[in-house]
């Protein structure tokens, strides 16, 4: 499947409606990223809705990337007894996008 990509701001409940939902499938990423169907007239609607704006593949990509190391540097400056916790176990992995 072919796929779009934006940023918007999540401000909460009604973001993401039960009817977008059921239109049509997204996906969240670090950095108010959204991975939305392309062509799907419904999805393109929804980006207008929250006032979200297009990015490139590589562009979102680069969203992406930026703040999962950012992520990543955080985890590593833990001290050890911290990272042992059970929300703190994992180091944030890379993320492709499809």
């Amino acid at each position: 499947m072919a796929y779009k990509y934006c940023v918007a701001e999540n401000w909460g409940v009604g973001f993401i409606t039960n009817d977008d939902s059921s239109k049509f499938q997204i996906s969240g990423f670090p950095g108010n990223l959204w991975q939305i169907p392309a062509n799907n007239q419904d999805a393109n609607l929804w980006v207008y809705k929250v006032a979200g704006s297009f990015k490139t593949k590589a562009e979102a990509q680069a969203i992406v990337d930026v703040e999962v190391t950012a992520a990543q540097a955080a985890w590593d400056a833990l001290p050890d007894e911290q990272k042992q916790q059970p929300f703190n176990r994992q180091r944030p992995t890379a993320i492709v996008l499809e």
